[in-house]
């Protein structure tokens, strides 16, 4: 429905603006209409640019790449690191368990 309304709108202002720009009800009204159109039309196009230009001219130059290397070599070695320590920490844990079990092992046998 929405996109039905658009489109019956888009006509009715198309028929309208072409009417009043070739047949004016009063003497002047073309000459006023196109006047607006055009400022309407270079106002938002050049509003657009020149807010293009505010966003270039604010934005800061993004980092250079080898900068972007960088940070993301020393967060894999990071990453890289805790895997190890945590390997070390699980190896040391069997290794725990593994003496315990035997121990109980021994135990058992002794009985």
């Amino acid at each position: 429905m929405v996109g039905l309304a658009l489109i019956l709108v888009s006509a009715i202002v198309i028929v309208v603006y072409i009417w009043l720009v070739w047949f004016p009800l009063w003497n002047g009204l073309d000459i006023l209409l196109l006047k607006l159109t055009g400022t309407v039309a270079v106002a938002g196009v050049f509003g657009i640019l020149g807010w293009i230009g505010y966003t270039l001219a604010t934005t800061p130059p993004p980092k250079p790449i080898e900068e972007i290397e960088k940070e993301l070599e020393e967060e894999l070695k990071k990453l890289e690191k805790e895997v190890k320590e945590e390997e070390k920490k699980e190896k040391s844990e069997e290794k725990k368990e593994s003496g315990e079990e035997s121990g109980k092992e021994h135990n058992s046998t002794k009985e």
